[in-house]
């Protein structure tokens, strides 16, 4: 049941329940002091925004790692796991951070290197640096041939 709103610049008024806040302690980098954040956005888009119930302007665009890339194995520190009180696997999920450029979102890019874990149970949540040195900051989501598509359409007036 939805018993709180916010207004945000994205999305208008979004009304949510307790149960959606994902709280954290942290905050994120470069948010330190925004801690309690919700998923926002269309059902049935890969990509989702974790907007800040402190500030309406601000949101970040997150995805699922295996909508970028299906072999995704973050290794996460065990102290991280710690803090959010869960080191079950069941209890745990993984979004990622995705920077789309305004005017080229065919540049489109995952952070891989720093996964957002969330504790499902408690709905605590921390961005954290994954032990894997092989994930980039500035991952290309789009194999180039798609880009190529993408950005053709785009200068063509959306007609591929």
């Amino acid at each position: 049941m939805s018993d709180k709103k916010i207004e945000t610049t994205r999305f208008g008024s979004v009304s949510y329940s307790e149960d959606d806040v994902l709280f954290f302690p942290r905050g994120i980098p470069a948010f330190e002091t925004k801690h309690e954040w919700i998923l926002a956005g269309s059902d049935d888009s890969a990509v989702k925004w974790l907007q800040s119930l402190d500030d309406g302007d601000l949101a970040l665009p997150v995805t699922s790692p295996d909508a970028v890339q299906p072999d995704y194995n973050a290794r996460i520190p065990e102290d991280e796991l710690k803090l959010i009180g869960s080191v079950n696997p069941s209890d745990l999920a993984l979004l990622i951070v995705v920077s789309i450029p305004e005017s080229a979102p065919w540049n489109m890019t995952a952070n891989l290197r720093a996964p957002i874990l969330i504790n499902l149970k408690s709905h605590k949540a921390v961005q954290v640096i994954a032990l894997n040195e092989e994930y980039p900051i500035r991952h290309i989501v789009f194999p180039d041939e798609v880009r190529e598509k993408m950005k053709a359409s785009a200068q063509n007036g959306g007609v591929a």
